[in-house]
């Protein structure tokens, strides 16, 4: 034979192996953005509830992480009865910093309390374990709130195995 080009038989098994190769990244694709999704969002839940912590603080004033719902929570100011609030949440009356809606595929629990307060100390008043419901492989799928931390975590047995970011 010459070698003037490919045989039929050559390019089928080229074309085959090919589409076996898409195919098999596609699905691995998918499960790596299902797992990216699933990060960020408790990425951006983890900088709302630091942000929230912070503006306690700087306000001295108690700031609320109130979650109606599995797929959405909200962020308070404790304004009514100004100008430092009555220690209590109520959602007519206080302010709305910001209101965030997850997405549905991946909705979180919560372990203690639909409500995270912090007081004008930036301190939490109770111990709360916030993930992810989704069963897909991120690197962070929990938050663990303690009274002075917020730390993200993977669960691990149905524990938020939550480190420092000085210990990752």
């Amino acid at each position: 034979m010459g070698s003037r080009g490919m045989t039929l038989i050559e390019l089928i098994i080229a074309v085959t192996v090919v589409g076996i190769l898409a195919a098999a990244l596609g699905f691995s694709f998918q499960g790596w953005a299902r797992g990216y999704n699933v990060e960020s969002q408790i990425k951006r839940m983890h900088m709302d509830l630091m942000n929230a912590r912070a503006r306690a603080m700087h306000n001295k004033r108690i700031n609320f992480v109130d979650f109606p719902a599995a797929t959405q929570y909200n962020v308070y100011d404790d304004t009514n009865t100004a100008p430092d609030g009555n220690g209590v949440l109520e959602t007519g009356a206080d302010t709305v910093v910001s209101q965030t809606n997850l997405d549905a595929r991946y909705p979180v629990t919560w372990s203690n309390g639909t409500t995270v307060q912090f007081n004008a100390n930036g301190l939490s008043n109770n111990n709360n374990t916030i993930c992810s419901t989704a069963a897909v492989a991120a690197d962070y799928d929990c938050i663990n709130i303690t009274t002075t931390r917020i730390n993200m975590g993977q669960l691990n047995g149905g524990a938020c195995n939550a480190a420092s970011c000085a210990e990752r």
